[in-house]
């Protein structure tokens, strides 16, 4: 009896397990970085040069049988100096020590347990949300990982909602769970609370609000409308705007916050092409607020600069050419410049800055480095009136997945 009631139960563990195994799959992402930050002004260091090996171990498990499954992801970041230019370099490429000088290696891990009914999950533990008033950062080796709670639905037709809360933050250039911050200052805020959802209205239009609150310095709501538009065969016009309201709560650590800010990106595309148009306007006081670790959710958000400081008025043109429609697949190109006007901030008033990118990135299409990527970023920015540092900068990356199982 004993030997038939263990039998029985392996077999209702082996089938309530089914789905949490056979789903599960885990993949490196392994990042090979190098970063040349040349400052452009008189009297500042010379060029910090960085370079170093990130490997990032991402498992993802399937739910257990049942009206209510159960699942548990993980993720392992591992980063390695591979050489690294004066002590107290600000690339945020490498994890610094307390002397300031990088380190050889380090490491961090996360886990998230989750929970899943109908078409709704919730996750508890390590979260990288990527929402109007929360994104996460992964420009460098590794990134920006939170902890905390974060509940989707997608019970309701056309309607995606998410609500949740965030306690810490491990940024992409530290190992250490900290308090949430603001990101200007790096001051510890408290808890940081979110909701909202997106509604498409049509397989070509969605509008979405959101809501985020840092208890100790600001809250926002965030508006939003995406539409795209084929006029005639082979030509889209896409559309992308964006509004924001902002301000100051609790102690008001980033300062005095009550402002307005719209930004929009309007593109066309057409066999390869893809020409854009970009524009903002932040208006009221205080800059456009946002988390330690993230990144602002605006559409002149380019490689180095943000066009976040208070007042800001920026455009933005932007060229994109896929080579796949001239017969070469994995070869893409990106080009574009951004110029703020009116910028107020300490020490400086009608301030102006502009930033000039460009990406050439290939992708390898077969044989036994396929899927391999090679990018080489390049930026110029400026700026005047006692904004900030000029710099000229080069970033080459190169990228390669490993999926386990």
């Amino acid at each position: 009896m004993a030997v038939f009631c263990l039998g029985a139960l392996s077999l209702y563990a082996d089938h309530v397990l089914a789905d949490f195994v056979n789903d599960s799959h885990a993949v490196i992402d392994a990042r090979n970085m190098y970063m040349n930050r040349d400052f452009r002004n008189a009297g500042t260091p010379g060029p910090m040069r960085d370079w170093g090996q990130g490997f990032t171990l991402r498992f993802t498990s399937g739910f257990t049988e049942g009206a209510v499954g159960v699942g548990l992801d993980a993720i392992t970041q591992m980063g390695i100096r591979l050489d690294a230019g004066q002590r107290g370099s600000n690339t945020n490429l490498l994890v610094l020590g307390s002397d300031g000088k990088a380190e050889n290696e380090w490491s961090e891990a996360g886990v998230t347990a989750k929970l899943r009914f109908a078409k709704s999950q919730l996750s508890v533990g390590s979260l990288q949300p990527s929402l109007p008033v929360v994104m996460y950062n992964d420009t460098r080796l590794l990134a920006t990982r939170y902890t905390g709670a974060m509940f989707n639905s997608k019970d309701i037709d056309n309607l995606n909602l998410t609500f949740g809360q965030l306690t810490r933050v491990n940024l992409r250039d530290s190992t250490d769970n900290k308090e949430m911050a603001y990101a200007y200052n790096g001051l510890g805020a408290g808890d940081f609370d979110f909701a909202g959802g997106a509604y498409s209205l049509s397989k070509d239009l969605t509008v979405s609000y959101y809501y985020g609150r840092l208890e100790e310095a600001y809250a926002q709501h965030f508006v939003g409308v995406n539409h795209s538009l084929e006029f005639q065969p082979g030509w889209k016009l896409l559309s992308d705007v964006r509004y924001f309201h902002s301000v100051d709560e609790g102690r008001a650590v980033g300062g005095v916050i009550d402002n307005d800010f719209i930004n929009g990106m309007f593109t066309v595309d057409t066999q390869g092409h893809a020409l854009s148009a970009g524009w903002q306007k932040l208006s009221g006081d205080g800059n456009f607020p946002f988390l330690a670790g993230a990144d602002p959710y605006s559409v002149n958000l380019v490689t180095h600069n943000t066009f976040a400081k208070q007042n800001t008025r920026a455009w933005q043109l932007r060229y994109t050419y896929n080579f796949a429609a001239m017969g070469i697949p994995g070869l893409s190109f990106m080009t574009r410049y951004v110029q703020g006007r009116s910028i107020e901030a300490a020490g400086a008033s009608d301030g102006h800055e502009w930033e000039r990118d460009m990406d050439i990135a290939y992708v390898v299409q077969s044989g036994p480095l396929k899927d391999l990527s090679l990018r080489w970023r390049n930026v110029s920015f400026r700026s005047g009136n006692g904004l900030t540092t000029d710099l000229d900068e080069n970033r080459i990356i190169l990228g390669y997945q490993i999926a386990l199982w």
